[in-house]
């Protein structure tokens, strides 16, 4: 951002977005005016309350880590089928624009671009725990107002309490809710998240 121009700025985050936008308002408070994230809880959280419903749902969190080549080999003899598996069934994969789902696939077939999305989950699992443990052992908490958003249908609403997780890391306002949506909230939600957006980052 500061190579663009920006010392100061917003950020509304999805998913793994959101847990580097996390990462990026402990490490640089001084930049970040306020923080909207959607549809996550913090992710060492996430782990340590890890339960059945959670493991059964977010299955790919533990698959993903495994040690190299294993996963990567798996989702490379069939990427088409991972990414159904992984982002919906096909009744749940029609609310993504066709452009962006075949921008998507393509990606997924290529093997550096799913070892480094595994090498994303693996450092989720191991160098990011260790780090955010440090943060919470030294008190460095986000500074910035914080909006989440998550939705209904989604794992977040089923296994978290949003709020209350987001609170435990940040030393100013968390203010949220749940829409009626999944876990795709840009696409599923667009109108409800683009009123947020106008609303809360200005």
């Amino acid at each position: 951002m500061a190579q663009m121009g920006h010392d100061k700025f917003y950020i509304c985050a999805h998913d793994r977005g959101a847990r580097v936008a996390h990462k990026l308002c402990v490490n640089h408070p001084d930049m970040v005016l306020k923080a909207m994230f959607l549809d996550i809880a913090p992710t060492l959280a996430m782990y340590n309350r890890t339960d059945f419903t959670f493991a059964k749902a977010y299955y790919h969190w533990f698959f993903l880590i495994q040690p190299s080549p294993f996963p990567e080999d798996l989702i490379n003899s069939n990427p088409e089928a991972f990414m159904e598996a992984s982002m919906g069934r096909q009744a749940r994969m029609k609310i993504f624009n066709q452009d962006c789902l075949k921008s998507y696939t393509e990606v997924m077939k290529d093997p550096a671009a799913v070892h480094a999305m595994c090498e994303d989950y693996r450092a989720a699992a191991s160098i990011d725990l260790e780090e955010h443990k440090e943060d919470d052992h030294k008190g460095r908490k986000i500074q910035c107002p914080i909006m989440v958003l998550w939705g209904q249908q989604g794992i977040i609403e089923k296994c978290f309490d949003a709020i209350e997780e987001w609170k435990k890391v940040s030393n100013s306002t968390v203010a949220g809710e749940s829409l009626d949506c999944g876990h795709y909230i840009p696409e599923e939600a667009p109108d409800a998240l683009l009123s947020h957006i106008l609303r809360f980052l200005t």
